[in-house]
């Protein structure tokens, strides 16, 4: 199952019928990508967020968008209906420890700190505590995020529903299995930086070949846009896209036969499972 806001796809509930009261332990980058998106999209608004954290200059952005500022762990827990953790990981098992006697079923905690398992956090919190564990990556902060969600024991289907459509106003958030989260690490928990040093090359290439640098980085980084977009809105395979655009003795199949004799798509493959070996080794320390 799969949230997005996205159009003609499954979309977030409207907004007055949501009314969610959302509350943030942890100001960060992340934090704040999300309160924006939610609060653009109109599945929460920033009057009803609650966050905490100890930086002064993030508790003043965030109260300058209308949020309230929280003086303790149980003032948010107990004016929210969902309170998504924000913290490093870490932090988060000793601070679930400690918040344990505000939580409950009445509130939803979604943890969004990378490599922290669900048994973790429930063994903190409490069996009886919904707890939702989220992947995002760093394009949430522009509205594109490419994540997954994996619900925790106490969790029903509203529990669910609610997570996705809170992220899936920030881009597109995927049910899967834990089991499956280290793989979601791999590809696009990590998956940014992979891409950024695919843009960085080709505007290097660009370079070489003669163009200014700042010409070669923006055409890099909008044909991978644009590859990007002609995969999802066109819904047909990579290899037949890239078929479409490889002529017989072309410039194309040239750089194709070049990148394949460099193992290119053998080394993000590898990366990819490098990536999501981590992950399952972190989770376990």
């Amino acid at each position: 199952r799969s949230f997005t806001s996205e159009p003609n796809r499954n979309t977030p509930s409207e907004p007055d019928k949501m009314g969610l009261r959302v509350g943030f332990v942890g100001a960060g980058q992340m934090a704040e990508a999300l309160c924006r998106g939610f609060d653009a999209a109109g599945v929460a608004k920033c009057v009803d967020m609650t966050i905490i954290d100890r930086n002064q200059p993030r508790r003043d952005l965030f109260a300058s968008w209308g949020c309230k500022i929280g003086g303790s762990n149980e003032e948010v827990v107990k004016n929210v209906d969902v309170v998504f953790i924000s913290v490093k990981p870490y932090a988060v098992a000793d601070l679930l420890r400690e918040m344990k006697p505000f939580l409950g079923p009445h509130v939803l905690v979604v943890s969004i700190a990378a490599g922290v398992t669900l048994a973790t956090m429930e063994d903190a919190a409490g069996a009886n505590v919904p707890i939702m564990r989220v992947m995002p990556n760093t394009p949430c902060l522009v509205g594109c995020l490419a994540g997954a969600m994996s619900k925790g024991t106490a969790c029903t289907p509203e529990h669910v529903a609610t997570t996705g459509n809170l992220l899936g106003a920030v881009g597109k958030c995927h049910e899967v299995p834990e089991s499956k989260m280290d793989a979601v690490t791999g590809v696009s928990g990590s998956g940014p930086a992979y891409i950024y040093q695919v843009i960085e090359a080709m505007a290097d290439g660009g370079v070489l070949a003669g163009l200014p640098r700042a010409i070669a980085q923006d055409l890099a980084a909008r044909t991978v846009m644009g590859a990007a977009k002609m995969v999802l809105e066109t819904g047909k395979h990579p290899g037949e896209l890239k078929d479409a655009v490889t002529s017989p003795a072309g410039t194309t199949i040239a750089a194709v036969h070049h990148l394949e004799k460099c193992g290119v798509r053998a080394a993000f493959q590898g990366a990819v499972k490098a990536a999501a070996d981590r992950a399952h080794e972190l989770s376990k320390s």
